[in-house]
């Protein structure tokens, strides 16, 4: 087969180049969407499903955990309106902490009367001293938050999120994480207007596969094509079914570190970390404390989670219809991070989730649990060592032969859904050869 312009990967990139060029798309899997999808489950049953049973009796999961839409600007909810109806939801997030039993809503630096007095004081203070260098992001959340701070959130939710990388990775995504003194100060006495990247998100009516389906009826798919090896002079893909393909330019969302393998590029520097997360689907009998909160972020579990999300706060849909009106159910995520690559094996996934499930019943978030499910993400959060030029030169390279790296893992840096979607529009317009 041969084709003037391919693309690797129906994800949501692959998906959004597809749909506005035409070009042919290459899926490994058997199904569009990649991480970005809804599939459901019936309690007492192991076999998920990629779409809801006719009498609504299942619960709904996401792989990966929640897939919020946030960040999407007026032209791609427009784009995204077009193929679903779309609801708006405002974050509702806290940090919480264990021993106390205590929710600090989400950013913690803005909300520090929720401390007490003493901690309260002790932050500020640290906050007001004259900024000083840093070069990894350990160093950048003690300049920008204190010792306090850093002591009793930051340093261990980091160590958890990053899976121990935080002291040795450059600083990253430092707008997840606010800072204005202004607010600070504020915050420590009042209200204060919330702030953040997600502070509103969109997510479909429906469910997250109707709007990978609508976009994947408009786009000529061929699945189970894992590319296994490409030959970037001869621009050939070989893939593991035995297949190939020859084309002139190739469009690719798989993840930057993959496309330097099976194209035998090399480089002379370090690569560049990434983490790997497992996520724990849950359905269950609510607990007395239960909190309301769209998700948590977790300095101090016990297991070693980092985040708890409550898909059915977003919206009740996620439950099986029998528990919609009681409010006596919930369906909740839980991440854990590691290592690159660093897969628990099946007997230690087996204890993550009874240990895990016994500290959510401790916390009295669940009872009695009808639904477990673990999904593993194997590239989940791409990170960067200090003064490293690994990934402008990798993609650099790879441009050299015709292939356009697109996508949050193509690209290697942090971006949610829409500028996913927002990556494959432009690549998908800007190669597609005018008529």
């Amino acid at each position: 087969m041969n084709a003037e312009t391919i693309i690797l990967g129906a994800g949501m990139t692959g998906l959004a180049a597809g749909l506005v060029s035409g070009f042919p798309i290459f899926e490994a899997t058997s199904a569009p969407g990649g991480i970005c999808a809804s599939y459901y489950l019936r309690p007492g049953e192991q076999a998920a499903t990629p779409e809801a049973s006719p009498d609504g009796e299942a619960y709904r999961f996401e792989i990966g955990g929640g897939h919020w839409i946030f960040g999407a600007d007026t032209l791609v909810q427009r784009f995204l309106q077009y193929h679903v109806d779309l609801k708006q939801h405002h974050r509702t997030s806290s940090v919480y902490f264990l021993e106390k039993q205590r929710y600090v809503p989400y950013p913690l630096q803005n909300h520090l009367r929720y401390l007490g007095s003493e901690i309260a004081s002790h932050a500020l203070k640290d906050m007001v001293q004259p900024p000083s260098t840093f070069s990894t992001m350990r160093e950048w959340l003690i300049v920008n938050f204190g010792p306090t701070l850093c002591e009793l959130f930051f340093f261990p939710f980091h160590e958890s999120y990053t899976a121990g990388l935080y002291s040795r990775i450059a600083p990253q995504d430092t707008y997840k994480s606010p800072v204005n003194l202004e607010d600070v100060i504020h915050g420590a006495f009042s209200d204060v207007t919330p702030v953040g990247y997600n502070m509103s998100f969109f997510y479909p009516v429906s469910d997250l596969s109707t709007l990978v389906r609508e976009l994947a009826a408009h786009c000529t798919i061929y699945y189970k094509k894992r590319a296994i090896a490409i030959d970037p002079h001869a621009k050939h893909v070989q893939f593991s079914d035995g297949s190939h393909v020859s084309y002139d330019t190739l469009i690719s969302t798989l993840p930057l570190h993959i496309m330097l393998r099976i194209t035998g590029i090399s480089l002379d520097i370090p690569e560049d970390p990434w983490t790997s997360v497992l996520v724990l689907n849950i359905g269950a009998v609510k607990g007395a404390k239960c909190p309301g909160d769209h998700w948590l972020y977790i300095p101090d579990s016990r297991v070693g989670f980092h985040r708890v999300g409550f898909y059915s706060h977003v919206d009740r849909s996620f439950l099986p219809k029998a528990a919609r009106k009681e409010h006596d159910h919930v369906a909740m995520y839980v991440e854990r991070a590691f290592l690159a690559g660093e897969r628990p094996s099946e007997d230690a996934t087996r204890h993550y989730i009874q240990d895990t499930i016994r500290e959510l019943q401790d916390w009295q978030f669940i009872q009695e649990v009808e639904i477990a499910h673990p999904t593993w993400i194997d590239v989940a959060y791409t990170w960067k060592w200090p003064n490293s030029s690994w990934r402008q030169q990798a993609i650099q390279a790879l441009e050299r032969y015709g292939i356009y790296q697109v996508g949050r893992y193509g690209r290697w840096k942090f971006q949610g859904i829409a500028e996913s979607i927002r990556d494959g529009l432009v690549v998908g317009v800007s190669l597609k050869t005018p008529k």
